[in-house]
């Protein structure tokens, strides 16, 4: 049986909008498929884990006053994060955990909160918390091989800057930045994106490329995933994507 091992970090902090029903949907994904999907989970409080032991780590949403309590902890975490990240482990970065690991996030009073530095993009907020990028969204990816459209939920102030490899051009909604063409970033082992909802429950095709990501890491010889019925989730979407693109 393969198994996927997934760390989920401050869940108890950073799970805007559901952000936590990810964590769901990928362990309900592998286990119609026989495959065994452990999900430790670490607090502030919690003893330090080994984050090489993990096929996955995954940071949710949360706002600026819950980035602020968990910046400095996840700082002491930069250099393992570096090394997992190069050793091919998963990062999975929704919202607040996407802006940490860039340079830093500058919040709308101006203070700097700072990233890991994982990657080059930063983050700022408008100096009016009014100013926000709210609602539905659309992006079209093709990180699957394929072309597909993924539909989520955006609440962010903070526009992200300097992204080489976005996750996807934006069809409906903001992205990145306010009237962004582009949204999130990508490289194959990484997914960093604004998209709440949570976004899993909504694009199965995003979900599979995680799960087959992980069980094939460092294997020589491919292993392919069972199908599962996804029709009544490919319905739920059509109906949004015919809302928000008119179809």
């Amino acid at each position: 049986m393969s198994t996927v091992k997934i760390l989920h970090m401050y869940a108890d902090m950073l799970d805007l909008y559901g952000d936590s029903g990810n964590m769901e949907i990928l362990s309900y994904r592998c286990r119609m498929r026989g495959i065994d999907c452990i999900i430790d989970k670490y607090s502030i409080d919690s003893e330090k884990p080994d984050l090489s032991q993990y096929d996955l780590i995954y940071i949710g949403g949360g706002a600026d006053l819950e980035q602020q309590h968990i910046s400095e902890d996840l700082l002491t975490f930069r250099d393992q994060l570096k090394a997992a990240h190069e050793a091919g482990t998963f990062l999975f970065l929704i919202c607040g955990g996407y802006q940490l690991m860039g340079k830093f996030y500058r919040d709308a009073d101006g203070n700097d909160i700072p990233g890991l530095g994982l990657f080059d993009y930063y983050t700022v907020a408008p100096n009016s918390r009014r100013k926000r990028c709210i609602g539905n969204i659309v992006i079209r990816t093709e990180i699957t091989g394929k072309q597909v459209e993924v539909v989520g939920f955006e609440n962010h102030g903070g526009q992200t800057h300097d992204v080489r490899t976005p996750l996807g051009s934006v069809l409906c909604g903001n992205g990145n930045c306010k009237n962004s063409p582009s949204e999130g970033y990508f490289e194959k082992n990484v997914i960093a994106t604004y998209l709440h909802g949570p976004m899993l429950a909504k694009n199965p095709e995003i979900s599979d490329y995680i799960i087959s990501y992980c069980i094939n890491r460092g294997q020589s010889d491919r292993v392919g995933l069972k199908p599962l019925d996804d029709s009544l989730e490919l319905a739920c979407r059509e109906v949004m994507l015919g809302r928000l693109l008119k179809k």
